[in-house]
């Protein structure tokens, strides 16, 4: 219950990340969260992917939301949450990596 909170995700080898798809639970009531990305090809030095902002999740569209960024080659993906409206903690039950 205390910001922040980041969730680290390991894709495995290292692949070209250019927009992230994430989601919240159908259905679940509209907040915004503002959160940042980082990527590391090493899990040890993180650079800034996209800097925070408000991302607002919404059941009128499929509370999915879209990070665009720069494409860039990463092997771990870390979402660091700052704030949420709808619940003091980072929320997120989906995230999609892809190339563009």
């Amino acid at each position: 219950n205390a910001f922040p909170q980041s969730l680290t995700v390991d894709l495995g080898s290292a692949k070209t990340v250019g927009r992230l798809v994430l989601k919240l639970p159908a259905g679940w009531g509209a907040r915004t969260e503002n959160l940042s990305v980082l990527g590391s090809t090493n899990n040890s030095s993180y650079t800034t992917l996209k800097a925070s902002a408000g991302y607002t999740f919404d059941p009128g569209s499929a509370d999915t939301v879209t990070v665009g960024l720069t494409p860039t080659s990463t092997r771990y993906l870390r979402l660091t949450f700052t704030a949420n409206t709808g619940w003091p903690a980072g929320q997120l039950s989906e995230l999609e990596a892809y190339a563009s």
